[in-house]
């Protein structure tokens, strides 16, 4: 299961400075300048886990594999973009697929940087960007509602889809985002937002660019974009742009000692993905061998055959029972033998709920 984020702001926030930091490469060029990101930069990183390092420690295996985010930063949206001003709006269906959206909001003053509407004012920028996800929403469905009022000549059992797809499409013209949507737990809306892959039915998290300062206290822009964020139930992290550039070729040790300097315990990269796995429901188990030690992501509540199913369809569909190992049994007493031995190693069988960090392996038959 990979875990799409797919990165947006207004143009000159720091979207593409924090793509390269994040990314440890610098592919996205960066400029003080608005729409210096002319083309969708992806990239795939791999999850910082600690876990995974200590059992590599501990099994020291033939190769490593990391869960991975995979990552998609698009040209700054500036306001009229769902009608074709500035170059964002081109590669807005490079991020329908993303899992959640983090949006990259500017929560710092500097005259050297210009800001395309003059000023820092971050519940405004929230507000623009916001607007044009839900107006290029409210274009694709239109499109769809109007093939859905002549397909239903035909096919009759489209009929709640059309009706569903009507309000909703009402709810975007005024400027609502379809995760307020009154019905959209409904089976026909789940199944039309889903179809459509709506911009703005997906978990949002503010992302706030700050200086060194703003990192350990929170400034006037940052308390506003959390009031924001309170009320509509989305979460918020801090970065400083910059200085996650600046890790770029550093190993984790100096990381660590600057990280330290400015009273920061992590970078930006773990806060975020932090962040998307408990704002997406999200979990990692382990498969460990003399081959591989490789993490895994799930949802949180899988069950054993499902968490299976990750590694292959076969596993979960010829699934017979799981051995499982909590990852703290495992470090504890160091290998499986001795996990084994000692009586933690557990049987489960097809209603086991996996657990974050369970050592795993599985047994089928096909």
């Amino acid at each position: 299961m990979a875990l799409s984020i797919g990165i947006v702001g207004l143009p000159n926030v720091g979207k593409s400075t924090l793509f390269n930091a994040l990314t440890k490469a610098q592919n996205a060029e960066s400029a003080n300048y608005p729409f210096c990101t002319i083309e969708p930069n992806k990239a795939v990183v791999p999850v910082p886990d600690e876990r995974l390092a200590k059992l590599t420690e501990l099994v020291k295996p033939q190769r490593v594999l990391h869960s991975t985010v995979d990552f998609v930063d698009i040209a700054g949206l500036v306001k009229g973009a769902s009608k074709g001003e500035g170059l964002g709006n081109k590669f807005l269906a490079n991020i329908r697929e993303s899992s959640a959206i983090l949006h990259v909001v500017r929560c710092f003053e500097d005259d050297d940087v210009v800001h395309v509407d003059g000023s820092v004012d971050p519940v405004r920028d929230i507000e623009v960007i916001e607007a044009e996800l839900i107006m290029a929403d409210a274009q694709g469905l239109e499109t769809r509602v109007d093939r859905l009022s002549k397909q239903i000549k035909g096919d009759k059992t489209l009929g709640p889809k059309l009706e569903v797809g009507r309000k909703l499409l009402e709810h975007l013209n005024a400027l609502k985002p379809a995760s307020s949507f009154p019905e959209r737990e409904t089976p026909a809306a789940r199944e039309l937002i889903k179809e459509m892959a709506l911009l703005s039915a997906k978990n949002v998290i503010y992302c706030c660019n700050v200086n060194e300062d703003g990192l350990t206290e929170d400034n006037a822009a940052v308390i506003a974009v959390r009031q924001l964020a309170a009320q509509r139930g989305a979460e918020v992290l801090k970065i400083n742009a910059k200085m996650e550039e600046e890790f770029v070729g550093l190993d984790d040790s100096e990381i660590g000692e600057f990280l330290e300097s400015y009273g920061v315990t992590e970078c930006g990269l773990t806060k975020i993905i932090r962040q998307a796995f408990h704002t997406l429901g999200l979990a990692s188990y382990f498969t460990a061998g003399v081959k591989e030690v490789r993490a895994w992501t799930i949802h949180q509540g899988n069950t054993a055959p499902q968490a299976a199913g990750v590694i292959h369809t076969d596993f979960e569909r010829g699934f017979i029972r799981a051995e499982v190992i909590a990852y703290n049994d495992y470090v504890t007493y160091g290998t499986e033998a001795a996990c084994r031995a000692k009586g933690v190693l557990r049987v489960e069988g097809k209603e086991y709920i996996v657990k974050d960090g369970d050592v795993m392996h599985f047994l089928f038959n096909v």
